[in-house]
């Protein structure tokens, strides 16, 4: 008995200590949380899959969509409930009718014309996407990049899902599609021609502007003194642009630091919310040459990067590219999606408003008023907002809970 009570007592100590180094492990990716750049990043959450309800409305004939059909894609959605009472949730966008006894959804007018200006702006966007499509070419090792992975990036740089059709074809002189296999997830983009012109950095760009040499910017508080210190110490030896070759550097060496911080700092710099997801930023490890360790680069620059974990979901935000919460640069497409962001809250707001009135009313006959909960309801959101990056593990290991966090906040991106 005393054996199998030692047994026991080791056996819960060593999982005790597992725990301990568990959480050591888990600490390599802690940082200290920015509350704006927390909240920047949950914002275009709630549209997320409104835009994605949006785009299957379009994709059907004469753009109206049968409310059972919408029902059936729920799931994919990451949606539960009752696929005519979300419509109803967001009445400047969406119009839901009857139509043979059967409920159906349309754009609103108004949607109609925030889509219509969408397509106009990624028209107008095509040479600066062409622009952009090349300067990541022309960061790559080999001056080619796999189309299934660049997929993975589309939405974040501003591709449109017909990219290939629409960029490639009208500079045939920039680039080719390649297959050399012929299977299609080996299909890869190829640069023809080199462009010095593209081959300068946001930080050289930066640089130029304001006559002094190439070098990061941060935007630290004074009082991470440590931070401060290492910060400067990296910055004061030479600015290596991501556009050098960077086969001729020592891999582990200080210049390879600085080549792959200007390099992260670059691909930040192209991406319309100046942020990436860091899984798939490291799809890209051998393309871009990137270290395999790609977080323990990243969290050893506070200064120039800021690492969430919001949702379990692993992101590098450039502190540069905001001021508080706000981005500083909005790219036309961005803009466009602020409209329909506005265009769903007012829906949502008005909905809200109806609902919290019925409530109350409701309760009056009852003789019961509580306007505490009414509150509550109207200051509800859609989705849950549940934030799992409060020393909690749990979510980590919950394959289900990733995949749709990963899915809600990633795939839909524009």
């Amino acid at each position: 008995m005393f054996l199998k009570n030692l047994n026991y007592c080791n056996h819960k100590w060593k999982s005790k200590q597992s725990l301990v180094y568990l959480y050591r492990d888990f600490s390599l990716w802690s940082m200290k949380k920015d509350p704006d750049l927390e909240s920047a990043l949950s914002r275009n959450r709630r549209w997320i899959v409104n835009n994605q309800i949006k785009n299957i409305i379009l994709r059907y004939p004469n753009q109206v969509l049968p409310v059972k059909c919408l029902q059936k894609k729920f799931k994919t959605l990451d949606l539960q409930g009752n696929a005519l009472n979300w419509l109803k949730k967001y009445p400047c966008c969406f119009e839901v009718f009857l139509e043979n006894d059967e409920y159906c959804c349309r754009l609103t007018k108004r949607m109609m014309f925030l889509v219509e200006e969408e397509e106009s702006v990624k028209e107008m966007q095509e040479p600066v996407l062409a622009r952009r499509l090349a300067k990541l070419l022309m960061m790559s090792m080999n001056q080619r990049l796999s189309v299934v992975k660049l997929n993975e990036f589309k939405r974040n740089f501003g591709f449109p899902d017909d990219y290939l059709l629409r960029i490639l074809p009208r500079h045939p002189d920039m680039f080719r599609l390649i297959n050399h296999s012929g299977r299609k997830s080996s299909m890869e983009i190829e640069l023809l021609s080199w462009n010095p012109d593209l081959a300068v950095s946001a930080v050289e760009e930066s640089a130029k502007k304001q006559g002094s040499e190439p070098c990061f910017t941060s935007l630290l508080p004074s009082t991470w003194v440590k931070s401060w210190e290492r910060f400067r110490e990296f910055n004061s030896t030479p600015y290596i642009s991501p556009y050098l070759d960077s086969r001729g550097i020592s891999e582990g060496s200080k210049d390879m630091e600085k080549r792959n911080v200007g390099l992260v700092h670059e691909l930040l710099s192209l991406t319309l919310w100046k942020k990436l997801s860091i899984m798939k930023l490291g799809h890209f490890r051998r393309e871009f040459n990137l270290p395999e360790k790609l977080n323990v680069l990243l969290l050893k620059h506070p200064a120039i990067f800021y690492v969430s974990n919001k949702y379990q979901i692993y992101t590098v935000i450039l502190r540069e590219g905001y001021n508080g919460s706000e981005l500083i640069d909005k790219d036309p497409l961005v803009l466009v999606k602020d409209k329909f962001g506005e265009l769903m809250q007012e829906g949502l707001h008005e909905y809200n408003q109806r609902h919290h009135l019925f409530n109350l009313e409701k309760k009056k006959r009852k003789g019961v008023v509580s306007s505490r909960a009414g509150k509550r309801k109207e200051d509800s959101i859609d989705m849950p907002e549940q934030d799992y990056a409060d020393d909690k593990l749990g979510g980590l290991f919950n394959p289900e809970e990733r995949k749709r966090f990963y899915k809600v906040l990633f795939d839909d991106l524009p």
